[in-house]
């Protein structure tokens, strides 16, 4: 989780973790409460868009963050289209396409601590009821590094199964990447058990 934050001197790059993390908030509720329409899909692309300019992050290494998670985002698609219109379902793939690149830069471009400070003042107002700020911006910072995460381990696994020349599915995919995804998460778990987090 440390590890995806990339120097760099662009404008998201500068900008306050507050303002960043309100902004992907807001862009998270779009994708939640407008109605699946390409009105809503073209306003959640042109975030996403506006995002990636002002980021000064490459394409490639955007695109290493992203791409591996292509399989998530086909079968959500193809679980749409089974129960929605195509519009609608083309519309809502792209507000969550649009949602995973916000998030992925949002990591690439700040330092997991000034995203917890973010949230912890963010939620300090929660605290007289009973609210601990600082788990809850702990559970929320690895919420939203979870989508680059998972990224590096696709893309991991995926290397590993060129190395032993094993054949590239879906299905030869799926299960190796749910149990390191699980490794990982268990990992993360006891990691945080240790620090008395949780």
């Amino acid at each position: 989780m440390l590890t995806l934050y990339r120097p760099g001197t662009g404008w998201l790059h500068r900008a306050p973790a507050g303002p960043k993390v309100f902004g992907l908030l807001l862009i998270v509720l779009a994708v939640s409460i407008l109605p699946s329409t390409w009105l809503s899909a073209a306003i959640g692309a042109a975030g996403a868009v506006v995002c990636y300019l002002v980021s000064r992050i490459g394409m490639v290494e955007l695109g290493r963050q992203i791409v591996s998670l292509r399989w998530i985002v086909v079968v959500t698609f193809g679980f749409q289209v089974i129960f929605l219109p195509m519009e609608s379902a083309v519309a809502n793939t792209t507000r969550v396409v649009a949602a995973i690149v916000v998030a992925a830069l949002l990591v690439l471009t700040t330092r997991v601590g000034d995203l917890l400070d973010a949230f912890e003042r963010g939620l300090g107002v929660f605290s007289r009821f009973g609210l601990d700020p600082e788990r809850v911006a702990l559970v929320l910072a690895v919420a939203i590094t979870t989508v680059p995460v998972l990224a590096r381990l696709a893309v991991g696994v995926r290397e590993a199964q060129r190395a032993r020349g094993a054949r590239l599915g879906v299905r030869s995919f799926v299960i190796p990447f749910l149990v390191v995804s699980l490794k990982h998460a268990d990992d993360l778990g006891d990691a945080l058990t240790a620090r008395g987090v949780v």
